[in-house]
């Protein structure tokens, strides 16, 4: 059976920047929990981060230019916390090798989990294309992300047997 790495928030669990719960109740996702399908992770927890904590944003880029070096993480008090991210999804990387897990459900516009879209790094609520440092990673090695509004493209694959 297949294995699916999805964001702990997504099922729950409160390990969100501002402590709150993001649950999805979509019948897929209970479907496959049943199953034992998922790998739950939280990349900026599993990086050393606390919940809850002041919201992330990339400055400069997204995931892939963290990546490069050409841009970095940082709270909206300042704090550089580029580190606890590339750690994150490191791990990240570690456990989709473990599990042989080829398939990745994560948190929308997140600085880590974004698979779209990310904010803008001025905190003032503005979206714009790119994708998080663990999305960065896990798509460089292969593993297809998708986010909690692409649960039936997921499916889909899934069912193909990819």
């Amino acid at each position: 059976m297949e294995k699916i790495l999805i964001s702990a928030c997504l099922l729950g669990d409160i390990v969100r920047y501002d402590g709150r719960q993001k649950k999805m109740d979509h019948v897929l996702l209970q479907c496959w929990e049943a199953q034992g399908r998922f790998v739950r992770f939280c990349p900026e927890t599993a990086g050393g981060l606390k919940t809850p904590r002041p919201p992330g944003e990339i400055v400069n880029g997204d995931g892939k230019d963290v990546l490069a070096h050409r841009a970095w993480v940082r709270t909206s008090t300042g704090e550089d916390v580029t580190p606890q991210f590339i750690r994150g999804a490191a791990m990240a990387l570690d456990l989709v090798k473990t599990h042989a897990i080829k398939m990745a459900i994560l948190k929308a516009n997140s600085p880590s989990c974004g698979s779209d879209f990310i904010y803008d790094g001025t905190f003032e609520n503005r979206l714009t294309a790119g994708m998080g440092v663990t999305t960065a990673v896990l798509r460089k090695n292969g593993i297809l992300v998708f986010s909690e509004y692409e649960i039936e493209a997921a499916s889909f694959l899934l069912k193909s047997n990819f």
